[in-house]
């Protein structure tokens, strides 16, 4: 399987380049040139243990790794996690939950990033090389990324973060982590800053190339391909619980984890409709609702993973909307950036509408949610976690799967104050706070991170 960029200027590469490359040379994303069909495999699919079915997926796209070595990285990368099923289904209710939070930082970013990882530290091995991952994170992407890579060989970590905007343990699981090869950047803005200058250092092109850069965020394809998996293992768990008519409701801000489903239902999952929860930052609930794709301030809530206005991901989905047309895409990519909005034909936005619908959970809504959910379920939910399950109670016109994107404890604030009751920690929280910690704080603008990084490589 070869990659190609969405914006049509890159030559077609491998899986193995593909995952180091992270951002196309264009300034595009990477996409496998072709979907596979497992259409016909569904019943087999349905019986395997979730490591099983992570290779039966995973192999389709990464041709160029032999079988026994990907089957050993995903046992190692999923040998992490609490649970053999790694991304359980429970029913509560009337709603499925996914619990994606069973990896080390309790986060559903771990399901990629461990295996991310382990794919960086097998290539550059095999290659003699050396890498230096920058990423930004609203939360949870960086610690995750931070604990995939932490002491491995042949690679530094740089991450920002948005100082001040990040819960405590979030903040806590990433400067905790005091490695030689990790550095935590702290900038004074919002995470659509940092993800800026980090898109911008993987433009300019020579220093890219000079210092051997590269991605952990979900603009390395990697990343969603593990999250395809996901998608097949919940739908044939919640499936053998009952569920018929089945729709995800996917809490999302970068759009990642949301292409990730769409793109297994390309691939012949026969899911209903995928339901995007946001919060207030919403514009991907504008965009399907209206064909509102406009950038606004950034506010603060309850979940901040998901206070974002950018989507980095939604290139790829786009790519698909515009027919797999580069040039058309091309010129909309460039129309955000000139005027801060994409616009939409009617034709476009009826075609958006059959593949998505949408909820936006205000921060009293998130509230109230984990509130009553707790009392009729005894469950406890993060914020970001029930945005999904308001979407998923106010709709109820299927079986709706809410994929639980991290543990509650993270939040403890919030889950608190909904419930009365501090949400129990696990230990690789409870011991957080008696960790050293390392980080700098750093300047809003892409030369400060640039020097950061070359003084430290």
């Amino acid at each position: 399987m070869n990659y190609i960029s969405t914006r049509g200027q890159t030559d077609k590469v491998s899986f193995k380049d593909a995952v180091m490359m992270g951002l196309a040379v264009d300034g595009g994303l990477l996409l496998p040139e072709s979907v596979p069909s497992v259409k016909d495999r569904l019943d087999e699919l349905s019986k395997l243990t979730y490591k099983e079915l992570a290779y039966e997926i995973i192999s389709l796209f990464a041709t160029d790794i032999p079988e026994n070595d990907l089957k050993r990285l995903i046992d190692s990368s999923y040998s992490t996690f609490e649970t053999d099923e790694v991304a359980p289904v429970v029913k509560k209710g009337n709603v499925y939950i996914q619990e994606l939070f069973h990896g080390p930082t309790f986060a559903f970013k771990d399901v990629a990033l461990q295996l991310l990882g382990n794919f960086f530290e097998y290539i550059l091995k095999e290659r003699g090389e050396q890498l230096n991952i920058i990423g930004a994170t609203s939360g949870d992407t960086g610690s995750a990324a931070i604990y995939g890579v932490r002491g491995k060989e042949n690679i530094n970590i740089f991450i920002l973060h948005p100082k001040g905007r990040v819960s405590r343990v979030q903040e806590m699981q990433m400067t905790s982590v005091t490695d030689a090869n990790v550095y935590n950047l702290a900038i004074d803005g919002t995470f659509d800053d940092a993800q800026d200058i980090v898109k911008a250092a993987f433009g300019d092109i020579e220093y890219k190339k000079e210092y051997k850069l590269g991605a952990v965020n979900s603009i390395n394809w990697a990343r969603v391909l593990a999250q395809i998996v996901y998608y097949f293992y919940g739908y044939f768990q919640a499936q053998k619980q009952g569920a018929k008519n089945i729709r995800f409701i996917v809490p999302t801000g970068n759009f990642g984890n949301i292409f990730a489903g769409y793109f297994a239902k390309q691939m012949g999952l026969p899911m209903d409709k995928l339901v995007l929860a946001t919060n207030e930052n919403n514009i991907l609930a504008r965009f399907i609702n209206d064909g509102d794709y406009s950038t606004k301030k950034v506010v603060q809530t309850y979940s901040p993973s998901m206070d974002i206005q950018i989507a980095s991901n939604f290139e790829r989905y786009l790519y698909f909307l515009y027919n797999k047309d580069s040039e058309v895409l091309r010129k909309k990519m460039h129309e955000l950036k000139d005027t801060g909005k994409i616009s939409f034909s009617n034709a476009e936005m009826e075609k958006v509408r059959s593949e998505f619908a949408t909820y936006s959970a205000s921060n009293k809504q998130t509230e109230n949610t984990i509130q009553t959910f707790f009392r009729d379920n005894d469950y406890i939910l993060d914020p970001h976690t029930a945005c999904g399950v308001a979407g998923a109670k106010a709709m109820a016109d299927a079986d709706y799967v809410c994929l639980s994107t991290a543990h509650p404890a993270k939040f403890p604030d919030v889950v608190e104050k909904a419930t009365g009751k501090p949400p129990v920690k696990p230990d690789g929280i409870e011991r957080l706070e008696t960790l050293d910690k390392k980080c700098a704080d750093i300047e809003n603008n892409l030369q400060a991170v640039k020097d950061y990084v070359a003084d430290n490589v």
